[in-house]
């Protein structure tokens, strides 16, 4: 990273500073499984209906939504979610690069498309917001990350110039958007899932985890 370009640092929240494995639990086991409890059905089937739902709003904003979720499925995500925080995990390294970004004088904002609840939740539980200026969630401006509405909301709100902005992000739809839109340096999480696999990507600079791309003020106060 050239942070000598760099004046504000966009972050991600599940999967970039939150180990995603905490979503992926909910979605795929927690959920079917406290679902079929209540509806007397086996949880394979519906964890592939609850698929495929999902699938057919993936990047859009109510995909993100637990209001939305919970009026379609009579339940209560939030109080679902709380069940298994215990689950929710800062990802390896990310204290030490906040810490390093605020002593390098960078403007730190999360920019996430978390519904308010599930953040408040997160921020509750890991406290990440200390090294945060500000908190962004998608739902304040009614357009997800992957739509280049968010991003011209988003400057009007957190004012920053793309070309000396960087965004980290695990989605690469997101990444995309944030490309098109203008954001200079972009990088890409390879493993936001710590149970998941390592991926390879081509499409944008990509890390493992956030020890690679320690600011270089950070690094020289370290050593003395």
């Amino acid at each position: 990273m050239d942070w000598k370009n760099v004046d504000t640092v966009l972050l991600d929240m599940d999967g970039t500073l939150l180990d995603l494995h905490f979503d992926n639990y909910f979605w795929l086991e927690h959920l079917p499984n406290r679902y079929a409890e209540q509806r007397g059905v086996g949880p394979d089937e519906v964890r592939e209906q609850l698929l495929a739902d999902m699938d057919a709003i993936r990047g859009q904003l109510d995909w993100y939504c637990l209001a939305y979720w919970s009026e379609r499925l009579d339940m209560d995500m939030l109080t679902l979610k709380e069940e298994i925080r215990h689950k929710i995990a800062i990802r390896p390294h990310t204290e030490a690069f906040l810490e390093g970004l605020l002593g390098a004088g960078k403007r730190v904002i999360l920019a996430t498309n978390a519904h308010r609840d599930a953040l408040g939740l997160k921020l509750r539980e890991t406290a990440i917001d200390q090294w945060l200026h500000s908190v962004v969630s998608s739902h304040d401006f009614r357009h997800p990350k992957e739509a280049q509405d968010f991003w011209v909301a988003l400057q009007e709100s957190e004012p920053f110039d793309p070309a000396r902005t960087l965004f980290v992000d695990d989605s690469l739809p997101v990444l995309r958007s944030a490309h098109k839109y203008g954001i200079r340096h972009l990088l890409c999480v390879r493993q936001p899932d710590s149970r998941g696999p390592v991926r390879e990507i081509d499409e944008f600079p990509a890390i493992t985890h956030f020890d690679e791309v320690m600011p270089i003020e950070s690094a020289q106060d370290v050593n003395g």
